[in-house]
Formats: C-alpha cells, structure tokens, sequence
C-alpha cells in the first residue's frame, strides 16, 4: 500500500487589516498556526466594497523573504525603490524577492467593485536572504494549466503532470490553484519531507485524518496536511478552489519584525538601521 499524507489541521484564518487599513483574512501567519516551513504568512484578500481596500498598501520595506502576489479579481498597480512598475490583474501573478532590501507599494484599482487574491510570503535561506531583489511579473497567459479528470490545476511554481511553472523560486515550492467540480476527487504526489496546506478558498474538501476518518476543510479554512507520499482530497457538493502549497523546509531559525524576516534578532536590527538610513534598497 503506498504512503498517503493525512489531513491533521484546519484553520479558518484570522480577520484583520494591512497596509493603510486594507481588509483582510490571515490564512497563516497567525497565534493558531504560525507558519508551514518555507511558507511564512498568507493573506486572503476578497473584498466587494471599495472602502475596505482602496487606501493599499503604500510604500513600504523587505528584506529576507519573497512574496507571492496572486489575483483572482481586480487589479493592483505595484512600483518599487529599484524602477519596476506594473498592474497585476485577474489571474496574474507576482513573484517579489525582496532578498537584501526593496521599498515598494501595492494599490488596488477597482474592476466592477470586486477584490480577490492572495498574498503569500514564501522564506528564504540565510546563505540567499541578502541576495540581490527581484521581480517577476507573470501573465495569466503565461500560467499553465493541465485538465484533470473533474477540474482544472493551473500550474504556477514548480511541476505538476508534466508542466513546469513559470516562476523561479529560490526555495524550491511547487504552487498550484486546483479548480474542481462538485464531489470531484483529486490526488497529487509530493515530494518527500516537504511542508504541505492547501488553502480553501471557494466551496470545501474532504480529507482523510491519521485515523482513516473524513474530515472538512470549509472556504475559507487552510488544511495542514502530514506524513509523505500522495494527497488526496475530494471537492463538496458545491466544488472547490483550492491554493496548494508545497515546499522544502528550511530549517533554521526565523526572527520577524514586521516587514522583515531573518534568522537573528541583530540581523532585524540591522534592516531596521538600514531603512531608517536609507540604505535598505
């Protein structure tokens, strides 16, 4: 019988706000559950009324991680200390390494009222957290998909059936938005030792426990799962949209102060130095 990863958490995230008051749930990141090693923090953005989104997220610092911007609905327009600028809009994606330092600022625009995406912070190494900053601005057109039986897996970081994702991680993640049917069943393998959760974000999953037990992981809930081998997860009787992540642990210390994640607490103390000096980007 092969090895199966059970599902061991789920949580439903953490309602607060970011930025200049922008709205939002805190999937991870949170006292319940603090992080999926690599994967630091992940905010849900889904928002119908202009007044809790607006205002954005003005400029403000990294260092010592990478983010992972991802739109369902909406547009944002990002600019940054180093000259890159854009618009992220519906099925784009935004892979930022902030690695030594970079200032940048994200500001919702509106589409017909609605916002609706994730933000994901994603650790790197301490060998790699004062590495040079870099943007990828990725279209959807430029997001794989395969077609799977009851559902569709777009394909954005690491390999899934063959495809290989656009983005290019330093921490190497295989990052997946699963579309599927009602009732549908869907199995993935992974790869030995990794972290895994998969954030519910429309309709719900079912999954088995280390006792052989179902249990539901409603929208919106991020599902934890353990142990090695394959996953897998069947869609409610309204289907589900799920964000899989997967990644290789680091392993080391992680020190955070706002913006800024490390491995020390002098380390934290140094980027906070630099940006009050304007040495950071």
């Amino acid at each position: 019988m092969s090895e199966k990863r059970t599902l061991t958490q789920v949580h439903a995230g953490m309602p607060t706000s970011d930025g200049a008051g922008v709205q939002l749930t805190r999937m991870i990141g949170t006292p319940s559950l603090d992080m999926v090693d690599p994967f630091l923090m992940l905010d849900r953005m889904n928002n119908d009324d202009p007044d809790t989104y607006m205002a954005g997220f003005p400029d403000h610092p990294h260092r010592g991680f990478e983010t992972v911007t991802i739109m369902f609905e909406g547009l944002v327009r990002h600019k940054d200390s180093v000259g890159n600028e854009g618009v992220l809009g519906p099925g784009d994606i935004q892979w930022m390494t902030a690695g030594k330092g970079i200032i940048h600022s994200e500001m919702p625009e509106m589409i017909e009222g609605r916002l609706r995406g994730f933000q994901l912070w994603v650790n790197l190494p301490a060998a790699l957290k004062m590495t040079e900053p870099r943007y990828q601005d990725i279209p959807a057109n430029d997001v794989p998909s395969a077609h799977v039986e009851g559902g569709v897996v777009r394909v954005f970081a690491g390999e899934y059936d063959g495809i290989t994702g656009p983005a290019r991680a330093h921490t190497p993640i295989r990052l997946l938005d699963v579309t599927l049917e009602p009732n549908a069943d869907w199995t993935a393998m992974t790869d030995t030792g990794n972290g895994l959760f998969m954030c519910v974000h429309e309709g719900s999953i079912t999954a088995a426990d280390n006792l052989g037990r179902d249990q539901q992981a409603p929208a919106p809930s991020v599902a934890v799962f353990h142990g090695e081998g394959e996953v897998s997860v069947t869609a409610g009787p309204d289907g589900a949209q799920i964000l899989y992540c997967e990644g290789r642990p680091i392993n080391e210390p992680v020190a955070r102060y706002g913006p800024f994640v490390m491995n020390t607490r002098r380390e934290l103390e140094q980027a906070v130095r630099d940006f009050q000096s304007g040495a950071l980007a």
